[in-house]
């Protein structure tokens, strides 16, 4: 007799075995998924089959045994390459070129005669072949499974052992056990712990394609990012030519990579130098124009923060901000009326990360109150200056993490002198560059516009 599935809220956990619109446990509306039943069935584990445990020192070492993907870049953001039994959720918008890159990565895996599964649910083979062809994929050891069925996926999978399996994506798939259709809540929270289970019990690198939101959040249950074991976003813009892969969880390497790819007639390739792309356009001796030495992971990035202020078209001020969180442009404005007597209250604000970057760190605030300054004073920034420094409630300029490593990103591009926190210590000139130590906003603002 086939079991039943049950219903769980996805805010509380209360099950019901049937659908409800509205919780009763916690009173949430719409919040109730179908879920696989639990099996009541159980049975003593016989004694070989029973796991033992083992010294701490006979463990055996994940990173010795992490294979590369061919993709310098993708092997970067995964912390070195992919982990045996560790399962990897790459989310982004739709045509953003995820795909393409899993497509190409599979094809390098396949051309040292390692065998990858390509599972496909959302076009046939032959649609599969034609982009597999523009990019250059051709290795007999390269498989591809047309299928959408989750047994199935996980049994080609046991048969074919192969070094990776890649499933695009989990939102196509679904369990024959669930009567919701794919893309369902409870369809991808059961698909993903089973490709879990099978991919810890295997040893088999599994690689799941996710899609999302239109806030921009991977679509489906949070529980889904808790589960798997490395979370990556691929961004960009579809108008730009490059695409960002930042990390968001990793079990098994940093948690803050970033990898920089460019978008080609050929498929994505690596860049090696990013910080000398997000430059490339910068024009020098423009006013509202200032380059911060951020950090991203491990990887110092030279990116240009650009702002614009003017008198306001309507009643209220706007305040607008891409690729800068809108709460830490406020502060940082208010910060400069009040500690640096500069007056922007009544005008407009525009902030822009060129390159479709987003700087989340705050080593980014004395770049955008440099930007805006001289915006509003129609003075450019020296064009061989940078600058990294947190700005206090008080106007203090805070240090940051790994200024030495940004410093020396800076000149290998070329600038000439760097704004840094008093705080971190540094006097003496990294390699040929000039530090000017300042301690408070209003003293770097004297160093940059006197």
């Amino acid at each position: 007799m086939a079991r039943r599935s049950v219903f769980a809220c996805d805010r509380c956990g209360y099950q019901a075995p049937k659908w409800l619109g509205r919780c009763p446990e916690c009173g949430a509306w719409g919040s109730m998924v179908e879920e696989a039943p639990p099996d009541s069935r159980s049975s003593p584990v016989p004694d070989g089959r029973r796991s033992r445990p083992i010294p701490y020192p006979e463990v055996p070492t994940a990173d010795a045994a992490r294979g590369a993907t061919g993709v310098p870049e993708l092997d970067r953001v995964l912390g070195g390459g992919l982990v045996p039994g560790a399962v990897v959720l790459i989310g982004g918008e739709p045509g953003i070129g995820k795909s393409t890159l899993l497509l190409q990565a599979a094809s390098a895996i396949a051309e040292t005669g390692r065998r990858v599964l390509y599972v496909t649910g959302e076009e046939s083979a032959a649609q599969l072949r034609l982009r597999g062809d523009r990019v250059g994929v051709g290795s007999p050891d390269l498989l591809v499974l047309a299928e959408t069925d989750v047994e199935s996926i996980c049994a080609s999978a046991r048969d074919a052992t192969p070094a990776l399996l890649i499933v695009d994506s989990v939102q196509a798939v679904r369990c024959s056990e669930l009567t919701s259709v794919p893309g369902a809540v409870g369809q991808v929270r059961e698909a993903a712990s089973r490709f879990v289970a099978m991919a810890k019990s295997t040893a088999i690198p599994v690689i799941l394609v996710g899609h999302v939101t239109k806030d921009g959040a991977l679509a489906g249950p949070r529980a889904l990012e808790h589960v798997v074991d490395t979370v990556v976003s691929f961004e960009g813009d579809r108008h730009h030519a490059h695409r960002i892969l930042r990390t968001l969880k990793n079990r098994f390497g940093p948690s803050d990579e970033l990898g920089v790819f460019s978008m080609t007639d050929r498929g994505l390739e690596g860049v090696a130098s990013p910080s000398e792309l997000f430059l490339a356009e910068r024009t020098p001796g423009t006013p509202g124009s200032a380059v911060v030495a951020a950090m991203e992971g491990t990887r110092p990035l030279m990116v240009e923060i650009q702002a614009l202020i003017g008198e306001p078209t309507h009643g209220t001020p706007r305040r607008t901000s891409l690729g800068i969180d809108p709460n830490r442009l406020a502060m940082i404005l208010a910060v400069l009326h009040r500690r640096a007597g500069v007056e922007v209250s009544n005008r407009d604000v525009f902030l822009n990360v060129t390159g479709g970057m987003v700087l989340v760190e705050p080593a980014a605030d004395l770049a955008v109150a440099a930007a805006a300054v001289s915006s509003d004073r129609h003075q450019p920034v020296p064009d061989d200056w940078t600058m990294a420094g947190e700005i206090g409630l008080t106007g203090e300029i805070r240090s940051v993490s790994r200024l030495e490593g940004r410093l020396r990103e800076a000149s290998r591009l070329g600038f000439k002198a760097a704004l840094v926190p008093a705080g971190a210590g540094l006097t003496d000139p990294v390699d040929d560059l000039i530090l000017h130590p300042v301690k408070h906003l209003a003293e770097a603002l004297d160093l940059l516009f006197t």
